[in-house]
Parts: structure tokens; C-alpha cells; sequence
């Protein structure tokens, strides 16, 4: 019997495409000349594809309601990247440039793994490991192209639903990851990183010389200022930073730290604040990857979703194998993102939840069902499909009796 109630095993064509679209963007490292002719070729080819299917989509109702939806989380995630930016360009000018290539880095037994396993493993399989297979900017296609996919009904819509969830959770992350790696300030994996990259003072900002810097590396006074819970330290005259003009942005100098050279912007200076250089806890671009897979494992499943997987894994290795992160940062980052993923499945349910209520409740009256469709009685058969419909709750989509009765049909053919 309950051969009629399992669900439809996803088309392949979408786990194709991932596939195809990553192997294909590897080709600019193995033969850049293939890549070019390749990669339009497919992109045009999934354009097209996608192009004729808009004329057959049925469900543009539900994309009209979850556009609102969409637009908010888009606008909260970009106000979450700006206190982002923010909280990047503070830890990294808050101490100077003189720390950061002063500070020796934290030991991480993650990273001694790696090196470890590199002298035990056959090279093929090292050097697969050590491949840019996968980025940022994959992870993210890799998301369009499973939001686009409604269009195949590959997964359910809305696509922008999905979409506002994706982007709902990753603002969410982006928050509490800002305001984790601004709370303490963790050195670089890579002491060079900050000089390189950017223009802030060398020495410390004022706050740091009244309270950090006295203390840092001296026991005896950091058991004195526990002792007495005040920062007892003469600093003397505090060096004074660069005060431009910004207006009524004024309030984000001492913040900021901008210097001459950086221009008379507030907002030209985060732009140059990228993903910053020492280390923060924990990895934006972990959990920009492991969002993407939950979003795949949920919406569309089967054996592509465990390929998105271990990219996710291959992604983490190389994070912290060439040292952009400490392990740390990956684990919970992994951890985040899979938390964070379900916690927002309150706010856009998983996309069988109705569903499955509804499949549930038609098992359990299933046998008062077969037997009032071959007594022929309708009236008893409205009732307990009405009752079904009520016990799901489910009114936004009008299609939903029609699957119910097609069930029914089924059910009594079968019987």
C-alpha cells in the first residue's frame, strides 16, 4: 500500500548541471583554452533551457507572494554586511599594524593534522586535495541554480522563497559571526596579511594602549589588574589618529581608523576592507558553503546533495591547509550553519512539511477510506478528505485536494 504514498524521486538533470558547472570552471586550471570555449557553451545552453521552460511555469502566484519576503531578507543581509564591514575594519586597525605582524599565531593541531597526512597519503590524492576545486563564488551558483530550478519542478516552489530563506539565514550568520569575532580579537594565520592589505596606523588605538597593552605580556601586572579591577597603568600622552571630515559619520573614526591615504570616505574605506586578516571567528565562507548544501540536501536530496557535501569538506580542508582560517573557525562554522539552517525551518518549512502531514493523516484513515469508496458513499469519502485538509491546516494551495483524490483512486485501484 504505501508503495503509493512514496515520494517522487528527484530528476537527475539539476545534479548534472552542478556537476557539469563545476568540472567545467576547473578546466581554467588544467586548460584555460577549453575553459573558454566551454564554459559560455554551457552557461548558454542552461540559459536557454531554463528561457523555455517560463512560458510552462504554473506558479507564479506563490512567487508574487514571496517576492516581499525576499526583498526583506535581501536588505537585512546587506545591513548585516555593513555592520560586517564594520566590525572587520575595527579588529583590524583597533591594534595596529605592528601587532599584527608581531603576534605569533595560535597553535592548531588541524593544521599539524594536514601537514601530517601529507607525508602518509599517496601524492595523487594530496594533490587533489591541495586543487581549487571549489570557492566563494560556487557555492553561491551552485545555490541559483537550485532556486532556478522551479522552473523543472526539480524543487518545490517558490524559488523565491528558498531564496529569502537562504539569504534570511545567512544574514543571521553573518550578525553572529560579526559580533563573535569583534568580542576577541584572535592573531592571523598569516602575521604578513594586514600590511599588505592595509593602511592603518601602526601603532595601537588608544583604548588598547590605556587597556591591552600595559597588560599583554607581563603576568605580574596581569595579576595585579585582576586583582584590582582597574587599569592602573601610566600610558603617558596617547598618540593622536587622523581626524577627516565625515559629517555625521564622525562617530565611526575611532573605529575605523582611517589614515591620509585612504581617501576622505567612510564608505570608500570598507569597500577596501575585504574579509580582513587576522582571524575571524568563525569562517564566512564555510558557512556560505555549508548553507548551500543544507539548501541542496533539503530542497532537492538524492546523490548530488552528498556531492555538494564533500565539496563543503574539500572547501574546509583547503581553508585551513593554506592557513585562511584556523580549524576552529570551520568546525563552527559547520556546526552554525547546519543550526542556524534548521532553526529558520520554523519561518519557511521544510518543503514537504505540509505534505507529509497530509500523507499521515490519510494513512491513519486510510482503511475507513478504501471502505467508503467501494460502498460508494461520497458523502463519507468528502467528509474524511475534509477532515484531512483541516488536520493539515493547508489552504494556500488549491491543487492540494486534487492529490488527495488522486490517492484515493489510486488506493482503491490498487485495492
Amino acid at each position: 500500500m504505501r508503495r503509493w504514498l512514496a515520494p517522487p524521486t528527484p530528476p537527475a538533470g539539476l545534479g548534472l548541471a552542478a556537476i557539469s558547472y563545476v568540472v567545467v570552471d576547473y578546466l581554467r586550471h588544467l586548460s584555460p583554452t577549453w575553459h573558454e570555449r566551454l564554459q559560455p557553451a554551457l552557461w548558454s545552453i542552461l540559459a536557454l533551457i531554463a528561457v523555455s521552460r517560463v512560458p510552462f511555469y504554473k506558479h507564479w502566484s506563490s512567487e508574487f507572494r514571496a517576492a516581499i519576503p525576499f526583498v526583506a531578507s535581501m536588505l537585512f543581509m546587506l545591513t548585516c554586511l555593513l555592520f560586517e564591514a564594520l566590525s572587520v575594519r575595527f579588529v583590524t586597525a583597533v591594534l595596529g599594524l605592528d601587532w599584527h605582524s608581531d603576534t605569533s599565531p595560535l597553535p592548531d593541531t588541524g593544521q599539524w593534522l594536514l601537514l601530517s597526512l601529507n607525508e602518509k597519503l599517496p601524492e595523487t590524492l594530496v594533490e587533489i586535495l591541495r586543487a581549487r576545486i571549489i570557492g566563494l563564488h560556487h557555492f553561491l551558483m551552485l545555490f541559483m541554480m537550485l532556486a532556478f530550478s522551479v522552473l523543472f519542478d526539480s524543487v518545490e516552489a517558490p524559488g523565491l522563497g528558498l531564496g529569502a530563506r537562504y539569504m534570511f539565514t545567512m544574514a543571521i550568520g553573518r550578525l553572529l559571526r560579526a559580533i563573535t569575532f569583534v568580542s576577541t580579537i584572535l592573531p592571523s594565520a598569516r602575521p604578513w596579511c594586514a600590511a599588505a592589505r592595509f593602511r592603518v596606523p601602526a601603532y595601537p588605538h588608544h583604548w588598547a594602549q590605556k587597556y591591552y597593552v600595559p597588560y599583554a605580556s607581563d603576568a605580574n601586572a596581569i595579576r595585579q589588574i585582576i586583582n584590582q579591577d582597574i587599569a592602573y597603568a601610566d600610558t603617558g600622552e596617547y598618540l593622536g589618529d587622523y581626524q577627516p571630515d565625515w559629517g555625521s559619520m564622525n562617530f565611526l573614526i575611532n573605529f575605523l581608523r582611517p589614515t591620509p591615504a585612504e581617501g576622505a570616505s567612510w564608505y570608500s574605506l570598507l569597500k577596501k576592507a575585504g574579509g580582513g586578516c587576522n582571524d575571524l571567528l568563525y569562517s564566512g565562507h564555510m558557512l556560505v558553503a555549508v548553507l548551500t548544501a543544507m539548501a541542496w540536501t533539503e530542497a532537492y536530496g538524492g546523490c548530488s546533495s552528498a556531492f555538494i557535501w564533500l565539496l563543503v569538506m574539500h572547501s574546509a580542508q583547503r581553508e585551513i591547509r593554506e592557513r585562511h582560517h584556523y580549524t576552529v573557525d570551520c568546525v563552527v562554522a559547520i556546526y552554525v550553519g547546519i543550526l542556524l539552517w534548521k532553526m529558520t525551518g520554523f519561518i519557511w518549512p521544510a518543503k514537504d512539511s505540509m505534505r507529509s502531514r497530509r500523507l499521515a493523516k490519510l494513512e491513519r484513515i486510510q482503511s475507513r477510506l478504501i471502505q467508503a469508496a467501494k460502498d460508494s458513499d461520497m458523502d463519507e469519502v468528502r467528509e474524511l478528505l475534509k477532515e484531512v485538509e483541516l488536520g493539515s491546516q493547508e489552504s494556500q494551495n488549491k491543487g492540494h485536494s486534487k492529490h488527495l483524490w488522486l490517492l484515493l483512486l489510486l488506493l482503491v485501484e490498487y485495492k
